[in-house]
């Protein structure tokens, strides 16, 4: 089995899907990558048996056909180390031995069976939807970070997919906060919904266009199967009933308020480096049309304060957040200005971006509050 390919071309396509890998394996084999030669086409697959990624390449003088596993991290830093230049790899189909011939250097790498390495889940009775990949793309970046690490509900961990007749809708939520990102410009022919996990989508983000390309989604009750361009990636889907999410969105919201984004962001960032380093804690006081953010830490007798001007629509009000969660709300959203809607302290704060360019898109971010030491 021989074929040359380029050095950096090849670095680039295993960077693109090396993310999968873990550090520590159960079975020896995951350490891999499964180079599956056919003609001059090269399929290379990394997997940690719940996500499994694959890229498929041209190369050039193709040999023989068959496959191997050759260990990852022994590759790519070798491939690191090269100029672009064309790699010739020769495999000793009986021992497995991997033979790496560039300009004057002669590398040799063990390798395993490819045989042994795991099969790709074959998706039965399966549901597909074709996306573009530049809303697939905005749609994790808007919500992935509002997904729950908590080991113990691993449904929330996720991000949970709704699928209807009339648009798709992401969500992620961790309790403290939630992110719901809805498009109308993508829909599906049947109502479905599913929960996809993190790592998968951190791996898609990555390599995902910000051009219109389609991204073709394959799913039924197991797993989650997506196509694009030269990358396949197919991953096991969380199994669990996906909370209420729709019950804690409050409904009637009458203190509303307007403010510029970037002067907000800018002014919580540094009130908040004040805020107590555990509770992050940080109160909101608006009267009329002035915001006033402040912050102390008791302990080491830091404190903060700073006023803003705003415009705000109900009965004057002070109410506190946790600024982290807040800070990250505010980056992902990137509107001039941003509204936050509440009707009382101890009830949950809804952010909303104001004049979104995209008419087709609707984000909703909703915060719980911290209880105020008066």
């Amino acid at each position: 089995m021989k074929f040359i390919v380029s050095s950096t071309y090849l670095l680039k396509q295993l960077q693109s899907i090396s993310g999968v890998l873990n550090t520590s394996n159960t079975l020896p084999i995951l350490d891999n990558f499964l180079f599956s030669l056919n003609n001059k086409l090269l399929t290379i697959s990394a997997s940690d048996l719940e996500t499994t990624m694959t890229v498929t390449l041209n190369v050039d003088k193709a040999e023989s056909k068959g496959s191997v596993a050759i260990p990852a991290k022994i590759l790519l830093e070798t491939l690191k180390t090269f100029a672009d230049i064309p790699l010739s790899f020769n495999i000793n189909e009986t021992n497995f031995g991997i033979e790496i011939s560039a300009g004057e250097g002669n590398y040799k790498i063990s390798g395993q069976n490819g045989d042994e390495f795991p099969k790709i889940p074959v998706m039965e009775k399966a549901a597909t939807i074709e996306v573009s990949s530049s809303m697939l793309s905005r749609a994790i970046n808007k919500t992935l970070f509002a997904a729950g690490t908590d080991e113990l509900r691993p449904v929330m961990s996720g991000i949970f997919c709704e699928l209807s007749t009339d648009n798709i809708t992401f969500v992620a939520t961790d309790a403290h906060k939630l992110v719901r990102y809805t498009r109308t410009d993508s829909k599906s022919a049947k109502a479905a919904s599913f929960v996809l996990p993190k790592k998968p989508l951190n791996q898609l983000k990555g390599v995902l266009s910000t051009e219109d390309v389609p991204v073709r989604i394959e799913y039924n009750q197991t797993n989650a199967f997506f196509s694009y361009g030269n990358v396949n990636l197919i991953c096991r889907l969380i199994d669990g009933k996906y909370p209420n999410y729709q019950a804690v969105i409050p409904t009637e919201n009458p203190n509303k308020l307007t403010i510029e984004r970037y002067s907000f962001l800018n002014a919580l960032k540094r009130v908040s480096i004040f805020a107590n380093q555990s509770t992050h804690q940080i109160r909101i006081k608006i009267s009329g049309r002035e915001l006033t953010l402040s912050a102390e830490d008791l302990d080491f007798s830091n404190e903060a304060k700073e006023r803003l001007n705003c415009q705000f629509v109900g009965e004057d009000m002070e109410i506190g957040f946790n600024s982290k969660f807040l800070l990250e709300m505010i980056t992902n959203l990137d509107t001039d200005e941003i509204s936050i809607e509440m009707s009382a302290p101890n009830r949950a704060g809804i952010l909303f971006p104001i004049n979104n360019s995209n008419k087709q898109e609707e984000i909703l971010m909703l915060i719980m509050p911290v209880m105020l030491n008066t």
